[in-house]
């Protein structure tokens, strides 16, 4: 799957998948923006990178439209094109139906939905002229419900939607959009959204019954999701969810 001469632009770069989908993007020979909030974390993830020469690191809060579209014109400019946008910035808290507060559902929306949505259509000129690609990282949250996740859930589904309304819309330009969902994966989201210590080594314990395959995601895996949908393999894939979860889609919420 090699992406040699490729420009990817990663959002959520700093950690996590994100992190992981910018490395494996670079491995395969793509010169990729990373793109997230925090510099110092994102400037170390870069640095520690195969190789950081085909690198930009490229701060932005992707929850305001002003500084996606800048982030991906820099990204354009700087290397000449964009083929591949993957939005993979999200967060998720704990809340359900009676405790999930206007700030929290707001919080959610903005980065799961909205930052997706600002970064789809400032990326559209670039992804036109190279007939490019889009993945966005959403969740089996989506697809399954699940207690007490309340706004994550929903935030996710509306996603999906996005997803594949802009793939039929895209696809007489030649611009593919999909979705990898992935189940329970090792990360920094569920510690970020106040799950830590004890509550979440229990968390994932218990989430080796909870997925048929007996045992939690990495964020490798994702990305090698990810890298298939980007690359040319999946040049007849578009308006996919590509559900990579040990399995959990397949069992009764619990």
């Amino acid at each position: 799957m090699d992406l040699a001469g490729k420009v990817a632009l990663v959002t959520g770069a700093s950690s996590g998948i994100g992190r992981a989908v910018a490395e494996r993007f670079v491995r395969e020979g793509a010169r990729v923006a990373w793109v997230a909030r925090r510099r110092e974390a994102l400037e170390a993830a870069v640095a520690g990178c195969d190789n950081p020469s085909a690198c930009l690191a490229t701060p932005a809060d992707v929850t305001h439209r002003q500084e996606v579209t800048r982030a991906i014109d820099h990204t354009a400019a700087h290397f000449g094109r964009l083929d591949v946008l993957v939005n993979a910035a999200g967060m998720l808290k704990a809340g359900s139906i009676e405790s999930t507060t206007d700030v929290d559902w707001s919080e959610h929306m903005k980065l799961n939905l909205d930052a997706a949505w600002f970064a789809m259509q400032a990326a559209l000129p670039h992804l036109k002229a190279t007939r490019g690609s889009v993945v966005n990282v959403s969740s089996v949250a989506s697809v399954r419900v699940f207690p007490n996740v309340l706004a994550y859930c929903v935030s996710k589904a509306a996603l999906d939607q996005l997803t594949q309304c802009a793939a039929i819309e895209l696809a007489p330009l030649g611009v593919r959009v999909n979705a990898v969902n992935p189940g329970v994966v090792v990360t920094n989201l569920h510690k970020a959204g106040g799950m830590a210590g004890e509550a979440y080594s229990t968390f994932l314990e218990r989430s080796k019954t909870t997925h048929p395959l007996g045992r939690v995601g990495s964020s490798d895996e994702i990305a090698e999701a990810v890298l298939f949908l980007a690359s040319e393999r999946a040049g007849w894939i578009t308006g996919h969810l590509m559900v990579v979860d040990g399995g959990r889609q397949l069992t009764c919420a619990r």
